[in-house]
């Protein structure tokens, strides 16, 4: 499932827009004022869409601090303002999209699917996507992603994080991550899977990892 930041002031035409977005299956989180959106760039959603005209932030100094933590992360700019301007700095800003209000809220799903699907390239996403919090996990391509960034994990990391991927909420002992990862003929001990778990930790710090004592890990979520 795609994660998709909305900051749009006014407060009837996000509703709308939320609505329909949702309807394709993507997380939507709304903002209405610039200061809350930039609180939440450190969450790395998949796309964010950004009107121009907000209360209290330029949508130019909120397009520039999104691109300054995440460079490669998709962005559609909407605005009511003059449409040749807006759209030529927004573009030359960084943002991948721009809508001139008013727009049909089908125009910008439309465009949306065709902007997650270039920059993700997952067309069958929903058969071969694990979500882990701000996670995205491609099963065939085995690749984890935050956002539009790639993490860099070994196979035993990622062999890990798809097992929590595919049990979340599940105790697992030591004894049946050794199985699932290492085989039932592995002859180290234990400690392993805490060396594997604690390097995942740090690599994938927003992951939920619990540590059940005397016994092994579970990751909370559904």
């Amino acid at each position: 499932m795609f994660r998709i930041f909305l900051v749009e002031d006014e407060i009837n035409l996000s509703h709308i827009l939320k609505s329909y977005l949702e309807k394709e299956g993507w997380e939507v989180s709304s903002f209405y004022n610039g200061k809350s959106a930039l609180q939440a760039i450190g969450k790395h959603p998949h796309l964010w869409i950004l009107d121009i005209m907000l209360p209290d932030l330029d949508g130019y100094q909120l397009l520039r601090s999104i691109k300054d933590d995440s460079p490669n992360i998709p962005i559609i700019f909407i605005s009511a303002r003059d449409a040749d301007f807006d759209r030529i700095k927004g573009l030359e800003m960084g943002s991948d999209d721009y809508l001139a209000k008013p727009f049909l809220p089908r125009e910008l799903v439309i465009r949306t699917h065709r902007l997650l699907e270039r920059v993700y390239k997952s067309a069958d996403h929903d058969n071969t996507v694990i979500n882990l919090g701000p996670y995205t996990l491609y099963v065939d391509k085995r690749i984890i992603q935050k956002g539009p960034d790639m993490i860099d994990l070994t196979s035993k990391e990622y062999e890990l994080a798809l097992l929590f991927g595919k049990h979340k909420g599940q105790a697992l002992s030591r004894e049946q991550i050794i199985s699932k990862i290492w085989g039932d003929d592995y002859v180290g001990t234990d400690r392993s899977v805490d060396d594997l778990v604690r390097r995942l930790r740090r690599k994938m710090q927003d992951l939920r990892i619990e540590t059940i004592y005397g016994f092994g890990y579970r990751m909370a979520g559904k």
